[in-house]
């Protein structure tokens, strides 16, 4: 059985950076509570990876980076705006900023 591998420029990531100022946190058990809930709900409502990336040891910031993989960038691109949208619209965190880029 011959294997054929075929040159494709088709898949685009899609990578989201994210900074959250997080004010009823007043300890790292607090951040790292109202965090997890984030991530979790951002993992079963949107196909993407998610992970906390910066100011670990400060109790009310937060950096998030997501991460999607796809074959079409304005589906990509969908998916995080509407990503992007959630954390605007969230009460338990404040959106300060935020890097979209693609690769």
């Amino acid at each position: 059985m011959k294997l054929e591998f075929y040159k494709s420029d088709d898949a685009v990531i899609g990578v989201l950076n994210i900074r959250l100022v997080i004010r009823s946190a007043n300890t790292l058990k607090d951040k790292r509570r109202i965090i997890k809930s984030l991530k979790d709900r951002v993992k079963n409502n949107f196909n993407v990876s998610v992970s906390e990336i910066g100011t670990l040891d400060h109790c009310q910031y937060s950096r998030l980076g997501i991460a999607m993989v796809g074959n079409d960038k304005g589906y990509v691109n969908s998916v995080l705006s509407n990503l992007l949208n959630m954390f605007r619209i969230s009460t338990s965190v404040e959106l300060v900023g935020y890097h979209l880029e693609f690769v």
